[in-house]
């Protein structure tokens, strides 16, 4: 009996994919709290600033490697500045959409599961941002890095931090920036079986070295949103209550058709009728 078992993620399973109309009132609604909470955890400026300074020097304690290092790298080519400016303003949003939109459409499962881990993520990180307003380290004097958005473009930044309308420059810890994008690779390596589905790490790894290069956040704040991000797969992991498929060659139940039945079975171990009959007249009977 030969029984073939394919992953139960290969087809999208539309039972699980929740109704779209909702699905966008729901992510536009989750968009504006975002924008909102943010916004309300603005205006805290000596606050900010006094906590960058306790953040920098927690970082030399620990002997964390100086942000400087990376900008330093990045400085020598305008070109490559100017890149990491856009990079920084323009694919963290459209990416977690795109991201988003996938699962929807390919792998709902996923999709529910990655869309309750993003909003329990973001909902933590501004309570934080909330309670603990930092300054991002191209403000603070003492780590002597340059504000590369001001100074090379494009940036998404007032000038004036503490009158920015657009967005809370204040908002450094913890970085949703790579937590967004570290959940984007996760997401993405679990809901696919590609042997290059690991590549997908290079998008966190490439945001990283973004955000820390163009002195928009600091180590910590990445270190931080990654705790966060591993204590919400630790809560909310992805039911995998699928049944296996199994093909099988004749039905399983009792009234299959016989014909199914011996066609499955190696020919050698198919019984003849007329064999059979002639076999039990000339032994009596017996077995």
């Amino acid at each position: 009996m030969y029984a073939r078992s394919e992953p139960a993620d290969r087809e999208p399973d539309t039972s699980a994919r929740p109704p779209l109309v909702r699905e966008l009132l729901l992510v536009v609604g989750l968009f504006v709290i975002y924008k909102f909470g943010r916004q309300a955890a603005n205006g805290h400026v000596e606050e900010a600033y006094r906590n960058a300074g306790h953040v920098w020097d927690f970082e030399r304690a620990v002997h964390l490697p100086g942000e400087g290092a990376v900008q330093g790298a990045l400085l020598h080519s305008e070109t490559l500045i100017r890149l990491a400016n856009t990079y920084y303003a323009t694919v963290h949003f459209p990416a977690t959409l795109l991201f988003l939109a996938w699962l929807y459409w390919r792998r709902p499962r996923h999709y529910v599961w990655s869309r309750r881990i993003l909003a329990v993520l973001t909902g933590a990180a501004l309570a934080l941002h909330l309670l603990f307003p930092l300054a991002p380290p191209r403000m603070l004097a003492a780590a002597g890095l340059v504000d590369t958005g001001q100074v090379y473009g494009p940036t998404v930044y007032g000038d004036t931090p503490a009158t920015d309308s657009m967005a809370n420059q204040f908002a450094a810890m913890p970085s949703l920036h790579f937590g967004w994008a570290l959940m984007v690779a996760v997401g993405l390596i679990v809901a696919t079986r590609s042997r290059w589905r690991w590549l997908w790490l290079l998008h966190p790894l490439v945001t990283l070295l973004v955000i820390v290069g163009t002195a928009n956040h600091y180590w910590l704040d990445s270190i931080v949103v990654s705790a966060l991000l591993a204590v919400a797969l630790a809560t909310l992991r992805l039911q995998r209550t699928e049944p296996v498929r199994r093909h099988l060659p004749w039905p399983s139940d009792a009234g299959g058709e016989p014909e199914l039945a011996r066609a499955a079975l190696p020919m050698s171990r198919v019984p003849d009728p007329a064999t059979s009959q002639a076999y039990a007249s000339s032994s009596g009977g017996r077995p």
